[in-house]
């Protein structure tokens, strides 16, 4: 196997296009998947990745084997993103939310893309689950991190990696990735008190997230607000990025429900799943015509119930295999 590699990476330094991506086709995924857990955005975590390949293309003469290929793959995807970041945010530790929807960014990832590319972790030190890693909950409150800091918790704590091999791609010491992780951890553990003492989520296309998702479904089409109420927490959450506006509590969500079912509105829902997580396509209804749709609904699970709804909008369908409308009936 290293004979191969060595033989594709002196190929592709000598401008061998088909040997570069046998390369790095096989680290494809994850790295976008690295990039989206970062950015929070589909989109961003694509640009991003492009920029790590075109990067990785241009600097193969400087890649020296002292780490791993996913190694040196990983630490150019890492400092492009933050770049990205260093663009985007200023320079400042960001203040404390009001509400972890307040990540107007945040984008859905879609399953399908998944494909085991969530990162393999590379040591012993992983502190979170694949599923828990790329969820809605755990990437939004990501984003009001640090990027630094950002960028240690998911080198060392989702993917494993060893601090001493973080330093290296970041250019910095171990003490200051250990320091920047402390303070990361905490600042999670601050911004998530809710998440910590939930109910975990059933098993994803289990019996009993089936169960959930059917009279989920039931309810949103039939616009039966007592039976979405019986399935909802009482610390329930909708939000509807990139609008800054997001409803928190039982009463308050089926409120805005209420509102969205008024003047005889119906949806038709099509399953699909974003983030490890169940999620539709909602359309309007209509007697006769064209059923258009109004946006993709991300369900977060606690136990036997749904406590929290993110509601994207409808420019996101096409990521997900749907379609922006579907035919009359």
């Amino acid at each position: 196997m290293e004979l191969v590699a060595a033989d594709l990476i002196s190929r592709a330094r000598a401008g061998d296009g088909q040997a570069f991506k046998r390369l790095t086709e096989p680290h494809r995924r994850e790295l976008q998947v690295h990039c989206y857990r970062m950015l929070g955005s589909f989109q961003d975590a694509e640009d991003a990745l492009q920029d790590t390949l075109l990067a990785a293309w241009q600097g193969l003469a400087g890649f020296e084997g002292r780490a791993s290929l996913r190694t040196w793959l990983y630490r150019i995807a890492t400092n492009q993103c933050l770049n990205a970041k260093d663009w985007n945010i200023p320079k400042f530790e960001p203040p404390e939310p009001t509400r972890l929807g307040e990540v107007v960014w945040l984008e859905p990832f879609p399953d399908a893309l998944f494909d085991g590319a969530l990162g393999v972790p590379s040591g012993p030190e992983a502190r979170y689950e694949q599923t828990e890693s790329i969820s809605l909950a755990f990437v939004t409150a990501l984003q009001v991190l640090p990027p630094r800091q950002l960028a240690v918790l998911i080198l060392r704590d989702v993917l494993g990696f060893h601090a001493s091999e973080v330093a290296d791609m970041l250019d910095s010491t171990v003490d200051s990735v250990t320091s920047a992780l402390k303070r990361a951890r905490a600042s999670l553990q601050r911004r998530q008190p809710a998440v910590a003492g939930r109910e975990p989520p059933p098993a994803p296309e289990s019996p009993a997230e089936d169960a959930i998702v059917a009279k989920f479904v039931s309810a949103w089409e039939s616009a039966d607000l007592d039976a979405l109420v019986a399935l909802l927490t009482d610390d329930a959450f909708i939000s509807m990025p990139p609008m800054p506006f997001g409803y928190e509590g039982r009463d308050v969500v089926v409120g805005f429900c209420a509102s969205l079912f008024g003047a005889g509105r119906r949806f038709d829902l099509v399953p699909t799943r974003a983030n490890g997580q169940p999620a539709f396509g909602a359309y309007l209804s209509a007697p006769a015509g064209i059923r258009h749709g109004t946006g993709l609904y991300v369900l977060t699970l606690a136990g036997g119930r749904i406590c929290a709804m993110t509601r994207f909008d409808n420019s996101v369908l096409p990521w997900f295999g749907l379609p922006r409308s579907l035919p009359s009936r």
